[in-house]
């Protein structure tokens, strides 16, 4: 099956439930066979990826989850988010909340349940498949800008095998842990990760969407 680019860029959206059913390690290999095609500075191809299912997947999820029940908040390779938040950013934050909350009837003063679907991010919402994207630490600021092609190249191709994504920056937020039970030393930074899988497509928190800004809103023409 292929898909057109513009249709694939559209149909994908970040999936946070995910059907009981594997994905074959092959179909795994061509999506990263492909995606390796991306484009970056001089050639670095600074992208090195774990692909973690099974009893592994348990073990590093676990650890993970234990972590942030015991109140022990991870902390990035690197700042992820700006430390404040300003307009309109800001209110996107905002919006995107409420409408992953009011999708599954989750309401503001509920924290129990706020914090255990937050605690669903730490298992890649049970994908049966956790990609982690890792980056050599004397790389610099432009190999996030080339890692986030990859990662897109990753998410498009991942619709054409008929599966679902949601790339996750809660992934990266242990990343000793993930170091410690994958085998990566010190110097390889853990940019991201991913859940991969196929789409529960009648759970209510796979229905909502966000919004996009017009073109207009965004860009400005010289001629």
């Amino acid at each position: 099956m292929t898909t057109p680019v513009h249709q694939a860029i559209q149909q994908r959206h970040s999936v946070r439930a995910f059907l009981d059913r594997p994905v074959e390690t092959r179909v795994i290999h061509r999506i990263l066979e492909r995606a390796r095609f991306a484009p970056s500075g001089v050639n670095t191809q600074p992208w090195q990826v774990s692909v973690v299912t099974g009893e592994s997947k348990q073990r590093l999820q676990q650890a993970m989850v234990d972590k942030f029940h015991a109140g022990q908040r991870g902390k990035m390779d690197y700042s992820y988010y700006p430390d404040e938040w300003k307009p309109p950013y800001k209110q996107r934050r905002i919006e995107t909340g409420k409408r992953l909350y009011g999708a599954l009837q989750i309401e503001r003063q509920d924290k129990d349940r706020q914090r255990a679907q937050w605690a669903a991010n730490y298992r890649a919402f049970d994908a049966p498949v956790m990609l982690l994207f890792w980056m050599d630490d004397c790389l610099q600021t432009g190999s996030y800008f080339d890692y986030g092609m990859f990662v897109q190249n990753v998410m498009l191709l991942a619709i054409e095998e008929g599966l679902a994504s949601c790339p996750q920056g809660a992934l990266g937020e242990y990343p000793d842990i993930a170091r410690q039970q994958l085998g990566y030393d010190n110097n390889q930074l853990l940019i991201c990760g991913m859940a991969l899988g196929y789409e529960d497509k009648n759970h209510p928190v796979n229905q909502y969407r966000t919004d996009r800004e017009p073109v207009e809103h965004f860009t400005r023409f010289f001629e």
